[in-house]
């Protein structure tokens, strides 16, 4: 157990993306720091917060994210290892290149045996991680309390500042 003076260490996240590629850091160093038997809160607003609701799909944006590599998850290996340079005039303006992309990414992340968003999210409620929801987004947006999963606080700010300002690790994703 990670303890300071006999204290157990807690960790405290701001989600505020909902693409496929921001989904994951919030979900795994929540699951990993509950794993390292830390207290963990995470409080998810804007667009994060759409990572609580029951069903989720969350989609990569390439064309906001000019960096991304585009590498095929099939084929023979000199084929998967090439990085496809997509100009940005296609990424931003090709119908259905978002949905290709977000297609690939998940297909990588199966072969690689990486977890879904929802397994990480369950992982995370099963080791007792807070899971915070915004009211002022959930207003915002027109969200009620039935669009997301059972185990969510809703809260704002002021809820979560009170598990943040005990918090020896913050972070803001």
């Amino acid at each position: 157990m990670v303890e300071t003076a006999g204290k157990k260490k807690r960790m405290a996240l701001i989600a505020s993306k909902g693409t496929l590629d921001w989904a994951y850091p919030p979900f795994i160093l929540a699951s990993t720091g509950a794993a390292m038997e830390m207290e963990v809160g995470v409080f998810f607003t804007f667009y994060g917060l759409t990572l609580l609701k029951k069903e989720i799909s969350p989609k990569v944006s390439p064309h906001s994210n000019p960096a991304m590599p585009m590498k095929m998850p099939f084929g023979p290996d000199g084929f998967q290892q090439i990085e496809w340079p997509i100009p940005n005039i296609l990424t931003g303006n090709m119908p259905g290149f978002e949905t290709v992309a977000t297609s690939l990414m998940k297909q990588t992340f199966q072969k690689k045996g990486v977890a879904t968003i929802e397994e990480l999210r369950d992982i995370c409620i099963e080791s007792d991680v807070r899971l915070i929801g915004c009211q002022m987004t959930m207003d915002v947006f027109g969200f009620s309390k039935d669009d997301f999963i059972d185990e969510v606080d809703i809260g704002g700010a002021a809820t979560f500042l009170e598990f943040a300002a005990e918090a020896d690790i913050q972070m803001f994703i």
